[in-house]
């Protein structure tokens, strides 16, 4: 591999696949990632796991809703609402080195060797509990629903105040997100925060769950890309492998499917999956596993496109979406 002065980003990433490892599968990812971007029968689903807005990479996130490059999106609470915080006006500051006792007492929070102001999280929470109270006094009672339009709501109220995140850019763009385990974040603070004020509401995961396998009617092929693993990994793979119980026969109408020995279920593989991850599949853990191990559940394609790639999500996503861009004129 050559050095070429002034080379572009795509340029560099097709070269990095003619070299090996994590170069050559980095290079498989803006390709794969191309691809699912353009099949017109694909849906495209990512999962935004960790706590990585706080490192600036929620502005990539954006990018890829606000040019329509995936339509759902499954993120961790922290990185739909840490990202508040900057698009706030606020900032997260860079540290090399330090005490950590000193920070609490002068009130940063350190995120490895980055820090936010205690201060500046404590605002954007109690916005979030600002819109919960509002939508209370809107609705009477205790409303009740699933995190997608919880967030929907959300989105409307953030972009009517100049807040341009990923929520209030998913609301502008119609793009779902949901999020599984909302309350473990800001946001369940803010719930916290409401109910202080006398209001209460509740976030259903039982609607979330539904309504997301709900989605499997209306596509005809998937594609997934996965940013880290957890929840955000797990409930996205599972739209393979379980959309299918909510039908009598087991299968989802208008969707051909495949069957297995013993059960009487019907999958649906994902066609195309990319993986950024720096977990290793031999602890057994879900953030780690291959998507290879997802073929013998059904969750991948036997014979699709699939890569994963491991790297630090704060090297990889920048590289992968500048060489899409590139790729794609956007």
């Amino acid at each position: 591999m050559e050095v070429v002065p002034h080379r572009g980003i795509d340029d560099l990433v097709r070269a990095m696949g003619k070299t090996g490892f994590q170069g050559r599968r980095l290079s498989e990812a803006v390709e794969i990632i191309t691809e699912m971007i353009i099949d017109d029968d694909v849906t495209v689903f990512m999962g935004y796991a960790g706590s990585l807005s706080v490192a600036g990479q929620w502005r990539i996130i954006k990018w890829f809703i606000e040019n329509e490059y995936i339509d759902v999106l499954v993120p961790t609470g922290a990185n739909i609402s840490e990202d508040i915080v900057e698009a706030m006006g606020r900032s997260y500051y860079q540290l090399d080195g330090g005490d950590d006792s000193y920070l609490f007492k002068e009130g940063y929070n350190r995120y490895f060797d980055l820090c936010g102001v205690e201060s500046d999280y404590f605002e954007m929470t109690s916005l979030i509990a600002d819109f919960i109270c509002d939508l209370v006094d809107a609705e009477g009672g205790e409303p009740c629903m699933s995190s997608r339009e919880f967030l929907r709501r959300f989105g409307g109220f953030l972009d009517g105040r100049g807040i341009d995140c990923i929520v209030s850019a998913a609301y502008r763009h119609g793009v779902d997100i949901f999020c599984p385990a909302i309350v473990d974040s800001p946001y369940g603070d803010a719930i916290l925060m409401a109910y202080g004020r006398g209001r209460r509401i509740r976030i259903d995961n039982a609607a979330d769950y539904i309504e997301f396998m709900s989605l499997a009617e209306r596509v005809k092929e998937t594609g997934v890309i996965y940013i880290g693993g957890g929840v955000p990994k797990d409930f996205i793979q599972l739209f393979a492998v379980t959309p299918d119980l909510m039908y009598d026969r087991f299968e989802i109408p208008g969707r051909k499917g495949l069957k297995r020995k013993g059960v009487k279920e019907t999958f649906y593989p994902h066609k195309y999956a990319v993986q950024i991850t720096t977990d290793s599949p031999q602890w057994g853990g879900l953030s780690g596993a291959t998507l290879e191990e997802g073929i013998s559940w059904g969750k991948e394609a036997v014979g699709g496109r699939i890569v994963t790639v491991y790297c630090d999500a704060t090297i990889a996503l920048p590289i992968i979406a500048h060489a899409v861009a590139e790729r794609l004129g956007s």
